[in-house]
């Protein structure tokens, strides 16, 4: 918002700013993590094919690998995490903007 008629509407824009910042942060951290499980997936197909390892049994071998299982668990919680902060700025914004709207109304 370009103006703000009072320090607390400002207070809940700023916050809900913060919040949804915090949840991009938190989104790219997600795909960092997707990112690590789609590599590492690709890369062990690429090791089980050279040792004439089907692609199926390396599907499972990779499904039941700590890396993968630690990629999976990081995204989902940071999505999870990311879920919530934007509920937060949602929240936030709808604030400012409430208080926006009751000091409108006053005027």
């Amino acid at each position: 918002m370009s103006s703000f008629f009072n320090d607390e509407e400002r207070h809940a824009w700023d916050l809900a700013e913060s919040l949804a910042e915090q949840a991009r942060a938190m989104m790219r951290e997600a795909e960092a993590a997707l990112e690590t499980w789609k590599t590492g997936k690709e890369m062990n197909r690429l090791r089980c094919a050279r040792k004439g390892i089907s692609e199926s049994d390396a599907e499972i071998r990779w499904a039941a690998s700590a890396n993968s299982k630690n990629a999976l668990t990081n995204n989902s919680f940071h999505v999870g995490l990311a879920t919530m902060y934007y509920s937060a700025a949602s929240a936030a914004y709808s604030r400012a903007l409430y208080l926006r709207t009751v000091r409108t109304a006053r005027v």
